[in-house]
Protein backbone atom coordinates (compact mmCIF):
# COMPACT_ATOMS: atom_id res chain seq x y z
CA UNK A 1 0.00 0.00 0.00
CA UNK A 2 1.39 2.81 -1.08
CA UNK A 3 0.91 6.17 1.05
CA UNK A 4 -0.27 9.13 -0.40
CA UNK A 5 2.05 12.42 -0.37
CA UNK A 6 1.43 14.77 2.44
CA UNK A 7 1.12 18.31 1.29
CA UNK A 8 2.33 19.93 4.46
CA UNK A 9 6.21 18.08 3.81
CA UNK A 10 6.47 19.90 0.28
CA UNK A 11 6.31 23.41 1.56
CA UNK A 12 4.78 26.38 0.34
CA UNK A 13 5.17 26.95 -3.46
CA UNK A 14 5.81 30.29 -4.29
CA UNK A 15 4.16 32.67 -6.31
CA UNK A 16 4.71 33.92 -9.93
CA UNK A 17 5.61 36.96 -8.52
CA UNK A 18 8.40 35.84 -6.23
CA UNK A 19 9.73 34.09 -8.79
CA UNK A 20 9.76 36.66 -11.02
CA UNK A 21 11.84 38.89 -8.46
CA UNK A 22 14.50 36.14 -7.32
CA UNK A 23 15.26 35.76 -11.43
CA UNK A 24 15.85 39.60 -11.63
CA UNK A 25 17.56 39.57 -8.36
CA UNK A 26 20.07 36.76 -9.64
CA UNK A 27 20.66 38.68 -12.77
CA UNK A 28 21.18 41.87 -11.76
CA UNK A 29 23.74 40.09 -8.96
CA UNK A 30 25.99 38.63 -12.03
CA UNK A 31 25.69 41.89 -13.83
CA UNK A 32 27.14 44.03 -10.76
CA UNK A 33 29.30 41.34 -10.03
CA UNK A 34 30.68 41.70 -13.12
CA UNK A 35 31.10 45.39 -13.20
CA UNK A 36 32.46 45.26 -9.57
CA UNK A 37 35.36 42.82 -11.12
CA UNK A 38 36.10 45.14 -14.01
CA UNK A 39 36.58 47.97 -11.43
CA UNK A 40 38.93 45.88 -9.53
CA UNK A 41 40.77 44.73 -12.48
CA UNK A 42 41.23 48.66 -13.69
CA UNK A 43 42.46 49.35 -9.55
CA UNK A 44 45.00 46.73 -9.99
CA UNK A 45 46.15 47.49 -13.00
CA UNK A 46 46.88 51.34 -11.79
CA UNK A 47 48.53 49.99 -8.67
CA UNK A 48 51.11 47.83 -10.72
CA UNK A 49 51.47 50.89 -12.77
CA UNK A 50 52.40 52.68 -9.75
CA UNK A 51 54.67 50.50 -8.12
CA UNK A 52 56.34 49.84 -11.82
CA UNK A 53 56.86 53.47 -11.81
CA UNK A 54 55.53 54.08 -15.30
CA UNK A 55 55.35 57.24 -17.02
CA UNK A 56 53.23 59.82 -15.53
CA UNK A 57 50.89 59.91 -18.94
CA UNK A 58 49.82 56.06 -18.33
CA UNK A 59 48.89 56.58 -14.84
CA UNK A 60 46.90 59.12 -15.71
CA UNK A 61 45.29 57.37 -18.48
CA UNK A 62 44.49 54.23 -16.21
CA UNK A 63 43.06 56.84 -13.63
CA UNK A 64 40.92 58.40 -15.59
CA UNK A 65 39.10 55.02 -17.36
CA UNK A 66 38.82 54.36 -13.37
CA UNK A 67 36.95 57.35 -12.65
CA UNK A 68 34.62 56.88 -15.71
CA UNK A 69 33.88 53.38 -14.64
CA UNK A 70 33.28 54.35 -10.86
CA UNK A 71 30.94 57.09 -12.01
CA UNK A 72 28.70 54.54 -14.32
CA UNK A 73 28.96 52.05 -11.54
CA UNK A 74 27.26 54.94 -9.19
CA UNK A 75 25.10 56.02 -12.06
CA UNK A 76 24.08 52.18 -12.40
CA UNK A 77 23.35 51.52 -8.47
CA UNK A 78 26.82 49.40 -8.56
CA UNK A 79 28.55 51.74 -6.10
CA UNK A 80 26.80 54.01 -3.61
CA UNK A 81 28.32 58.09 -4.20
CA UNK A 82 30.70 57.97 -1.23
CA UNK A 83 32.57 55.08 -2.02
CA UNK A 84 32.80 56.26 -5.56
CA UNK A 85 34.00 59.63 -4.60
CA UNK A 86 36.85 57.92 -1.20
CA UNK A 87 38.07 55.34 -3.45
CA UNK A 88 39.02 57.94 -6.72
CA UNK A 89 40.30 60.13 -3.94
CA UNK A 90 42.42 57.64 -2.40
CA UNK A 91 43.65 56.53 -5.87
CA UNK A 92 44.21 60.29 -7.24
CA UNK A 93 47.01 60.53 -3.88
CA UNK A 94 49.14 57.31 -4.49
CA UNK A 95 48.99 58.52 -8.24
CA UNK A 96 50.52 61.57 -7.55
Amino acid sequence: MAEAPNKKSEGKTKRPSAQKRNLQSEKRRLRNRAYRSQVLTAVRALKDSISQKESAESKKEKLNTIYSLMDKGVKRGVFKANKASRTKSRLSLHAQ
